[in-house]
């Protein structure tokens, strides 16, 4: 084993030197030098500790990357280093085995029922006894929050709704978000707040606030797959498997619910929210069919202060409308979104991006042109994750079966639209354009 630094000196030397990290890298040894390294800073000085952890992953990685190395196997020098700090959470009840496992493989494998022997069947112990106070009767082993926070990193990545959510962090299975009773300004703000003009001598009128509670569950969404022992055995490949389909198969089902479920045993979607307005079709116009007039006036119905941040999201097959669509003028028109064949899309319509989901209702049905401010759109997340492994389910054909079980919630921060000031149309955070069959 290399001699271990001891000061920052010697670790700035140490890294500096090309030919001593590559061997350290082969070896698999780098890891354990700057982990003792941080060991021992950490008995002088925590805090020191943990800013030299972050930046020696910073270094390792990026020399990695300069001199053609697998840059992955610097990562995990530190718990959380590459995770986004909104979603690890060090308090989260996972964060107690972060140290315990190198990375999502490691995890996994130790839960694999076919790791039999007595170590890894003590830390299977701990890992249970941990995940059963937090999740009843379902059972399963507590995963690393380092590893949920990796997965969920990656999900916000693939997913619409996350990413640009208010995520709240829940510590227990249900919580009470506050919110203004706000359904019209046209003679107060807020649900009841006012104000006046006034003399010095006169009066002032008692204002009366309402306010309401949005509630958030820890509803249970259950990801399962068959994994071959083949690919279980192999470190590699199995890390690749569960860093692209695990992530990917959790922001889809997670972004469906957001979008379109019914709030009964799983999140209440935006598209189904009281709060969301839907701008009627035009007179006369074609079933399935997008007109410049439709955008314009699901644009108009916006919440003023959330212009700057909705976005719209379109499924694919109302593209050829959007590419052909035009804006009339006097008996001709010109188009008003792709202008010529040469370039790409814009991807943005009055400024704002475009979203082009599956997810999203098809051509011609109500939603498939929708406006939404996301930044309305709350997500409860328990932050406890659990997984485990069958030891019966198709035993005979060498494949293991895993469960991973996360516990989220979400629902539209706002009960109903808002009528403005003026008596216009009423506004909202999710604009939907009406069908048109």
């Amino acid at each position: 084993m290399t001699n271990i630094p001891t000061n920052a000196s010697e670790l700035q030397e140490m890294l500096s030197d090309g030919k001593k990290v590559t061997e350290l890298v082969n070896n698999g040894q780098l890891g354990a030098v700057v982990e003792n390294y941080a060991s021992a800073i950490a008995k002088r000085d925590r805090d020191m500790a943990q800013q030299i952890e972050e930046q020696v992953q910073n270094t390792v990685v990026e020399f990695m990357r300069e001199n053609g190395q697998d840059a992955s196997k610097g990562r995990g020098l530190k718990p959380h280093a590459n995770t986004d700090k909104r979603i690890y959470n060090a308090a989260a009840s996972g964060a107690k085995f972060d140290k315990d496992f190198d990375g999502a493989h490691d995890f996994f494998n130790t839960i694999w029922h076919k790791n039999v022997d007595r170590a890894t069947e003590d830390r299977r112990a701990e890992m249970k006894n941990a995940a059963s106070s937090y999740t009843g009767a379902d059972g399963g082993f507590l995963v690393p929050e380092e590893t949920r926070a990796e997965l969920l990193q990656l999900s916000v990545e693939s997913g619409v709704v996350r990413s640009r959510a208010r995520v709240i962090p829940m510590s227990s299975p249900s919580v009470g978000i506050p919110s203004v009773d706000d359904t019209s300004h046209a003679s107060s703000l807020f649900g009841g707040i006012t104000a006046s003009w006034e003399s010095e001598a006169q009066s002032s009128n008692a204002t009366n606030p309402q306010f309401s509670k949005v509630v958030l569950n820890a509803h249970k969404l259950k990801a399962y797959t068959e994994v071959p022992d083949e690919l279980m055995r192999d470190a590699v490949a199995f890390e690749s498997f569960l860093n692209s389909a695990f992530p990917q198969a959790l922001a889809f089902y997670e972004d469906y619910a957001f979008m379109h479920g019914t709030g009964v045993g799983q999140p209440e979607g935006f598209y189904n929210a009281d709060a969301a307005v839907v701008v009627a079709k035009e007179s006369g116009q074609a079933a399935d069919t997008v007109l410049w007039e439709n955008i314009v006036k699901v644009y108009s119905r916006m919440l003023p202060e959330s212009l700057n941040r909705a976005v719209w999201i379109v499924p694919q097959d109302v593209f050829p409308e959007l590419a052909t669509m035009a804006l009339s003028v006097g008996t001709g028109g010109s188009a008003i979104w792709l202008n010529n064949g040469v370039q790409g899309p814009p991807m943005t319509i009055l400024g704002r991006p475009v979203i082009v989901s599956e997810k999203a209702p098809k051509l011609g049905d109500e939603g498939d042109i929708t406006f939404v401010d996301l930044g309305y759109y709350l997500v409860g997340d328990h932050q406890t994750m659990t997984a485990t492994s069958s030891p019966h389910y198709k035993f005979q054909q060498d494949v293991t079966a895993f469960k991973v079980v996360e516990r989220v919630d979400g629902r539209l921060w706002l009960n109903s639209a808002v009528t403005p000031k003026n008596g216009g149309p009423t506004l909202s955070p999710v604009v939907k354009l009406a069908a048109r069959a």
